[in-house]
């Protein structure tokens, strides 16, 4: 392919993309430059299918290269390791757009790679990888029904910005993503700090806009450049088989077995159908082979027409109905707090861990503006949750990007440092699941923080809302609470976590071609009426109020500050102050640049005394004040005090006793405590202190 250059202004920047300059043997690849920000993106898949497989093989990277920013990676290696979750959750977001445009059918292994190359912070380079992972799909050989395009909006002083740059997007209250076809909104992803639901909508609608300027761009190209799609190997069901299991299980049939509000109960229901095909198609062994498959589309054709056209839910809930709910704090003893949230068979329990800001999560990434976080949201999937038996492999993709959508919803309402200087980790596990597990981490978060004694601003609550769509547009139905059925032979996961106030937390899944903007707004309508059923009737039952106090086993943390200047009089000489007030009274001491510091520990005696000494290493001394300390030297001329580490005075011999002593020793040695008070400056202008004249 010859060398061509395509550019234009994308939010008041230019989007050039080169073609045909790099990466040539891939099926498609662009060149990606926006401002100083470029990214290589390529598009390959296999000649053949991959064989023995009943999903699309698609793999998506996106790399973060740390030259990108002038730095060499931490570590002895000084080489970029496994991907960070900044880089799964971006191959997350280019994956769920792009996946459900590929065809049903296609099993041939495909890779979207997309290589960090240079970062302008101007222009976030995860969208201009979304951006060139669309851009080298469409224009190469890989069949897929894009083009598609993507579009991020920040919010600033409640004035919204098109592709915000990277300080816009950490500072601001509002980070949406936003992908299209020139149709339809086809992926959503958002966290806002409570924005109206009817804000929120403009957002997402504004973004389809500038979605549509983007996808004649890349028309443009695609007519000019784009590759034939190739054929490939159809892996579909052959319609006489369909014909003949329908003849062995009539729909009637299929209704019963997948007709049940009992998981368990239906996936026997479906295994006894199962086997009772495979009985009579033992001597048919190609169908054999594809005979889960079949199964598989066979419920899915079921459950979709029971829905869409009968108005009945395989468990036998209304359409609005959300499955029986329950909320239960402190269920795990010593832990800093514990909460657990049911919700028909969906069950997580959130751990919260409290520690001091030093225990903060490190960052090496290339965000200038975030090298720390001080709230760690982590997920958990076993697969006892489903009943089934694999060894844990530690997380996966899925579990990254829940743990981070839970992370999302909640940083909303969390207190600021000053009011908690507290570092906090939670960890939800999955104890059990049937469908939008991540939502239910959510609500169980909140009571948990809530145990811990966290004083978050307003509770939070999450869930999902799905869709089973017709032949046309206006033919389709919305789902509240969807279980894992309505999930997996549904259109739409469309996840909603908010407040009282409003959204913190959006994540839409679709597996069509996108939604219509009536479907969008009532999807919004119902998960906010959701989110109110659940707040009233089971997180506020369960647990009011953030409590008072940490509980008994977190730590305790006494915040206090200094003056900046004096940190290095805390700090001490290599760091020998502060060690030895550490040692001394078994505390934690956390000091920041501002001069703010936390003293964490579980004696409150001991964490007093630390901070009274910190109070006088940091405090000048004055005439009158009343200082206690221990001898710690003694000359023939007097005694050195001192009253708190690396903090020292003297007393003369003279205002040691109020009658004469011929020695120091009369009176003191060393290791005494003694109080004394200090008398102002000497005629050599150095601090006098008097033990005789503090009696």
């Amino acid at each position: 392919m010859a060398y061509k250059s395509y550019s234009m202004e994308l939010a008041g920047r230019t989007l050039t993309v080169d073609v045909g300059r790099v990466a040539k043997q891939a099926n498609g690849a662009a060149l990606m430059h926006y401002g100083d920000t470029t990214v290589l993106c390529t598009a390959t898949a296999s000649e053949k299918p991959r064989e023995g497989i009943d999903f699309f093989p698609l793999s998506v990277e996106f790399e973060e290269k740390m030259y990108s920013v002038g730095k060499i990676p931490g570590g002895f290696n000084k080489r970029e390791g496994k991907a960070s979750e900044n880089s799964v959750l971006t191959a997350r977001v280019i994956d769920r757009p792009m996946r459900p445009l590929f065809p049903k059918d296609y099993r041939n292994d495909c890779t979207l790679n997309n290589l960090v190359l240079s970062v302008d912070t101007e222009c976030r380079p995860e969208l201009v990888a979304m951006l060139g992972s669309a851009i080298a799909t469409s224009i190469s050989d890989i069949p897929f029904a894009g083009p598609c395009a993507t579009t991020q909006l920040g919010m600033i002083d409640g004035k919204f910005i098109v592709n915000p740059s990277q300080e816009q997007w950490d500072n601001g209250d509002l980070n949406l993503t936003v992908a299209s076809t020139s149709e339809k909104v086809i992926m959503i992803e958002a966290g806002a700090n409570e924005i109206p639901e009817d804000k929120m909508i403009e957002a997402i609608y504004m973004c389809h806009e500038v979605n549509q300027e983007i996808i004649a761009f890349i028309n443009k190209m695609v007519d000019e450049i784009g590759k034939p799609k190739h054929a490939y190997t159809s892996c579909a069901i052959p319609e006489e088989m369909f014909a003949a299991i329908k003849e062995i299980v009539p729909p009637a049939e299929m209704e019963v077995a997948v007709f049940s509000d009992d998981k368990q109960t239906r996936e026997e229901n479906v295994r006894n159908v199962t086997e009772k095909l495979a009985e009579a198609f033992a001597d048919k062994e190609e169908w054999l082979a594809v005979l889960d498959e079949a199964v598989y589309q066979y419920q899915k054709k079921t459950v979709r027409k029971m829905i869409l056209k009968d108005h009945k839910r395989p468990d036998g809930r209304e359409i609005t109905q959300i499955r029986p709910l329950a909320g239960e704090v402190d269920i795990i003893p010593r832990v800093h707090g514990s909460a657990m949230f049911t919700r028909g068979q969906t069950q997580i329990c959130t751990i919260t861990t409290l520690a001091p800001l030093s225990e903060r999560q490190k960052i090496d990434g290339l965000d200038p503006n975030v090298t720390s976080k001080r709230y760690m949201h982590q997920y958990n999937f076993p697969s006892y949750s489903v009943g089934e038996t694999k060894p844990s492999r530690g997380p996966g993709r899925r579990e990254i990007g829940h743990g981070a959508l839970a992370e999302k919803a909640l940083v909303p309402v969390l207190p600021s440092e000053e009011e908690f200087p507290y570092a906090m980790r939670l960890v939800s596990e999955t104890f059990e699941s049937n469908g939008s597990t991540s939502q239910a981490s959510i609500c169980a978060s909140t009571m948990s923080l809530m145990a811990a004694g966290v004083p978050i601003k307003k509770p939070v609550a999450g869930i999902s809302c799905g869709l089973v769509t017709g032949d046309t547009d206006d033919d389709y139905i919305v789902l509240t609470d969807i279980q894992g059925l309505e999930d997996f032979f549904g259109d739409m996961d469309f996840k909603v976590a908010g407040t009282k106030d409003g959204i913190t937390a959006i994540q839409m899944d679709i597996k069509i071609h996108g939604l219509t903007r009536p479907i969008v707004e009532e999807a919004i309508k119902r998960t906010r009426e959701a989110r109110m059923y659940i707040l009233e009737n089971t997180i506020l039952p369960t647990i009011a109020e953030p409590r008072k106090e940490v509980g008994k086993y977190a730590p305790k943390i006494i915040q206090m500050q200094i003056d900046p200047q004096k940190i290095g009089d805390v700090v001490g000489q290599r760091g020998k102050t502060i060690n030895t007030l550490i040692e001394r009274t078994g505390v934690k001491i956390d000091i920041s640049d501002e001069g703010a510091v936390s003293i964490c520990g579980e004696d409150k005696e001991k964490m007093a005394e630390a901070k009274r000494l910190i109070e006088i290493i940091t405090t000048d001394f004055y005439e009158g004040q009343i200082l206690e300390g221990d001898v710690i030297n003694i000359k023939e001329f007097g005694a050195f005090i001192e009253f708190a580490p690396g903090k020292e005075g003297m007393v003369h011999i003279s205002k040691i006793a109020k009658e004469r002593i011929n020695h120091v020793e009369d009176v003191l040695t060393l290791g005494d405590h003694v109080k004394v008070v200090c008398l102002g400056k000497d005629k050599m202008g150095r601090m006098s202190f008097s033990i005789k004249d503090a009696q």
